[in-house]
């Protein structure tokens, strides 16, 4: 079994790993497309439609970049301010 952080740090202060996190990623892995699958056969899964998906990306676009210029815009604006000097 892969040793993490987490369960590093929980050695080092007396606990035992266990549960999901404790486990193998490749079982953790197995595990979660098994519901996954489960999920999808019962009807249960949500499916994103087009519109939510571009939703969900846009938001992990501002999570990630902090809602600033992108790095192509950040270029730009460096080549413009020189060209100004």
């Amino acid at each position: 079994m892969a040793t993490t952080k987490a369960s590093a740090q929980h050695q080092s202060e007396g606990h035992s790993p266990r549960g999901f996190g404790a486990m193998d990623p490749e079982r953790q892995r197995a595990i979660s497309a098994a519901g996954g699958r489960a999920a999808h056969e019962k009807g249960t899964a949500h499916e994103f439609d087009s519109e939510q998906a571009r939703e969900a990306g846009r938001k992990g676009g501002q999570h990630s970049h902090g809602g600033h210029a992108s790095r192509a815009q950040h270029a730009e604006a460096g080549r413009q301010s020189h060209k100004n000097q």
